[in-house]
């Protein structure tokens, strides 16, 4: 309420969708921005109500889309927010607010694996581990958009005829839910014995299986199988924080002259000195009509709370996006 007037570099935006997301606090604890209460819901869309006398990027009426940066002190979940110009881009006309929102995070780490942490082009092959999240869903279409061949895994029945289901079909989904197929064998099977160019993994066992407590964990590759998997020249990109490879880990790797590289999406905001390549992300994320996002109904704000205490427990299976 009585917001101040926009700074000079501020934009006044009246949200019309934000999505909400896992919150790391164990991040924001080590970079020092840890507090007791903090904002929730940081991927806006929305229109421009009043800019600073100095932004050259919009003008009132625009239609906007972005993410806060770490350190915001808002809330996406207001009606009215400020943002600085340079976390926001213009979202095309036939993008509605639900998805532009409900995309925008997903479609920045996306285009951070395959375009930026690996090269992905025509002919190569991607492995992305749980093809049916929200993430996968869009990694595999950034990665078909590119010419690329697409194997996925699947973690039950439904996420195996969702996979199916898409508009391009991917060559190979590999239903692991019942615990008996080799993810290591199908992928080398699926390729001639060359292995996959790209992995794109949603965590790994670091562990024998007798160490592993949770059931979600049971269905994840052991990080032997990826590295098996990998192909000459292959890039692993891996969400998990923790990885520790062995000296035998990292002698196969030296041997097929492989890399791996670690996805933290927020790396953007955490450096501004690539600012202007994280904008042009944002404006590729919006702009490519290829990527149709697995999002889940619109949520009205006085569900919001339920919503984020489910996102939390990442117990959600599709994007969650709050409509004002």
């Amino acid at each position: 309420e009585n917001l101040p007037s926009p700074r000079d570099h501020d934009v006044k935006v009246q949200v019309r969708a934000c999505a909400l997301s896992w919150i790391d606090t164990k991040l924001l604890s080590e970079i020092k921005l840890e507090k007791e209460l903090l904002p929730v819901g940081r991927e806006i869309s929305g229109v421009v109500l009043e800019v600073g006398r100095k932004v050259t990027f919009f003008q009132p009426d625009d239609e906007v889309v972005g993410i806060l940066p770490l350190d915001s002190e808002e809330s996406g979940l207001c009606e009215i927010v400020l943002v600085h110009e340079h976390y926001l881009v213009c979202k095309p006309e036939k993008v509605c607010w639900v998805e532009a929102a409900g995309t925008v995070r997903d479609g920045v780490r996306a285009y951070t694996a395959l375009h930026y942490l690996s090269q992905v082009s025509p002919g190569k092959t991607v492995l992305v581990m749980d093809g049916a999240s929200p993430f996968g869903t869009i990694a595999i279409q950034l990665a078909q958009h590119r010419g690329a061949k697409v194997i996925s895994t699947a973690y039950s029945l439904e996420d195996k005829q969702y996979l199916e289901r898409l508009r391009t079909p991917v060559a190979r989904v590999i239903d692991v839910s019942n615990g008996k197929i080799d993810v290591a064998e199908s992928c080398l099977e699926e390729t001639g014995g060359l292995g996959v160019d790209i992995v794109l993994d949603a965590g790994v066992k670091l562990y024998s299986a007798e160490d592993e407590s949770t059931s979600k964990s049971q269905l994840l590759p052991h990080k032997h199988d990826i590295i098996t998997l990998l192909g000459v020249g292959g890039h692993w990109i891996t969400t998990e924080k923790n990885l520790q490879l062995d000296p035998p880990d990292s002698h196969s790797l030296f041997l097929k002259g492989a890399t791996v590289s670690f996805l933290n999406d927020e790396i953007w905001n955490l450096s501004n000195i690539q600012q202007g390549k994280y904008l042009y992300i944002l404006l590729l994320v919006m702009v490519n009509t290829d990527v149709m996002p697995q999002l889940d109904e619109p949520i009205p704000l006085y569900e919001a709370k339920v919503s984020m205490e489910i996102v939390q427990k990442n117990q959600a299976r599709k994007r969650q996006v709050i409509q004002f």
